[in-house]
């Protein structure tokens, strides 16, 4: 089992979106049989089999074992990964193109580009994964709160100054077995938490003077 999967497949893509095959492949986490899920879903052995066909048909499950059970032959499917993402390029007819928007700026833009970097990011796993090789990636994550609109410019124009001066010591084009890596930097804002709801009966909470 791979640890993520990138559908790039319409139609793969299609079956896991369905809401019961979704919740089978979230059980194959570990192998199980028609029956045995079945019996966990408390759905007819006939639906569920029904299902795991179609995912087996994209390649989303994967026959790991078939033991005789009484008179019949059983088999035990798993997952071939723990986790899917859908790429962009199953939809390959209305997916956003970097080149056709291009304002840093622009949060259309930035949208654009993790969507290319979905879809190439899973041609390398694929990839990495049919050679048996690892992947050399590199990302970092985290949260900056800004005290102001001016504050926030003033760092996104520093730190793009000083990607570029990154960028100037290290490319070197016409270096003899150089490899071309692609470079997304993105600042956006985080989504608001929901505020707590009070459950019904509770206090208000004493405001001190």
């Amino acid at each position: 089992m791979q640890d993520v999967i990138v559908i790039e497949d319409a139609a793969a893509a299609a079956a896991s979106l369905d809401p019961l095959r979704a919740r089978l492949l979230r059980e194959l986490a570990a192998p199980s049989s028609a029956s045995g899920l079945a019996a966990r879903l408390g759905l007819p052995r006939q639906k569920v089999n029904y299902h795991l066909r179609a995912l087996e048909e994209h390649g989303l499950v994967t026959l790991v074992q078939e033991r005789r059970k009484g008179n019949v032959m059983e088999r035990v499917l798993q997952a071939t990964a723990a986790s899917y993402v859908i790429s962009p390029e199953a939809l390959a007819v209305v997916q956003p193109d970097p080149a056709q928007v291009r304002d840093r700026f622009s949060a259309y833009w930035l949208l654009a580009l993790a969507s290319r970097m979905v879809g190439e990011v899973g041609r390398l796993i694929s990839g990495a994964a049919s050679a048996k090789q690892q992947l050399a990636t590199y990302a970092v994550d985290g949260e900056i709160t800004f005290a102001s609109a001016a504050s926030r410019a003033a760092f996104a124009a520093e730190l793009g100054a000083e990607v570029a001066t990154l960028a100037a010591k290290y490319h070197e084009p016409g270096a003899a077995g150089g490899r071309r890596h692609r470079l997304v930097v993105a600042l956006h804002p985080t989504l608001k938490e929901p505020p707590d709801v009070p459950a019904p009966g509770t206090p208000d909470k004493e405001i001190q003077p």
